[in-house]
């Protein structure tokens, strides 16, 4: 094995390293880690039964074995956190799956097809886009009744038109990149330059607005859940579980912290892994300890 390719295996995991060493990328890992790994243990294991009720043990404070207390039901909440990481997983991974899809194909229509076909895909999403997702969310669940699919599919077509809105300008300043051109020289049918050339390059893009709606997609649950327009009772979520809590906050303020504090540390941290991201994998960012240090100071802007 000669040198190059020695160094080869190591190259794929640069972006790895390059984002373990910003802090906001560090953060966001570990946060969005943590998550989906409870949601994992979830599956297989829980202290106890999420659904089990023990009036005897109502308002437990937090201690052994309720280490977070109990809620009104005598149920256990770390239990319920813990459950409802699946649901919050399940709606992030599901709702970035749709807006993926549907982002970058309507991207392509709008920046690789023809100029009457291009025009119209703009006008689509200029119109689409004027929807928030909050209330595509609440008219389809008042039409098909509040469920956990409803919330991934509003959200995911909200989103997928935000994200084709960003990246089409990107791959129509891409497309006329001197390496694109030279692929369709090459023989490159326009899939192929689009997977090979175009997509790469806007990924940093595409990347931040993918992570804001994952984590949109993350308050949208809670918050039509708590409105009674998201997940079923029978199904735990952190926004079910504020809103029962929030009705005792002035009895027992420590119970509603917990799920608020889930949800906040669980946006903020797919937020912060969005930005790290960018950062990380961005080709025209320069990789001196320079740029490393004042990339480690900076403070992610918003993208709507």
């Amino acid at each position: 094995m000669g040198p190059a390719e020695a160094r080869r295996p190591r190259s794929r995991w640069a972006w790895l390293r390059r984002l373990w060493a910003l802090s906001t990328g560090r953060f966001g890992l570990i946060v969005v880690g943590v998550v989906v790994a409870t949601a994992v243990l979830a599956v297989f294991w829980t202290p106890f039964d999420p659904q089990q009720v023990e009036i005897s043990d109502r308002w437990a404070p937090p201690g052994w074995p309720h280490l977070l207390g109990t809620d009104a039901s005598g149920r256990d909440i770390l239990s319920l956190l813990m459950a409802g990481a699946r649901t919050t997983v399940l709606v992030a991974v599901g709702a970035g799956l749709v807006a993926t899809v549907i982002g970058i194909a309507l991207a392509a229509l709008g920046a690789l097809t023809a100029r009457w076909l291009r025009e119209s895909v703009a006008v689509l999403v200029d119109i689409l886009i004027a929807f928030p997702v909050l209330i595509i969310a609440m008219m389809i669940s008042a039409v098909w009744g509040g469920s956990l699919w409803v919330v991934v599919w509003s959200v995911g077509i909200g989103f997928g038109v935000n994200i084709a809105r960003v990246t089409r300008p990107e791959l129509r300043r891409v497309l006329h990149s001197d390496f694109v051109l030279a692929g369709r020289a090459a023989g490159l049918t326009p899939a192929q330059n689009l997977v090979r050339h175009l997509l790469p390059n806007v990924a940093p893009v595409f990347i931040v607005q993918l992570s804001w709606g994952m984590a949109v997609a993350v308050l949208a649950e809670a918050g039509l859940s708590y409105l009674g327009f998201g997940a079923p009772v029978t199904e735990p979520s952190w926004g079910l579980l504020l809103a029962e809590l929030q009705r005792f906050i002035t009895v027992h303020p420590l119970s509603v912290i917990w799920p608020g504090l889930a949800i906040t540390l669980t946006v903020l941290g797919l937020n912060l892994l969005g930005d790290g991201l960018r950062e990380a994998t961005d080709p025209t960012l320069s990789r001196s300890p320079f740029a490393t240090r004042r990339a480690r100071l900076h403070i992610p802007e918003v993208v709507s």
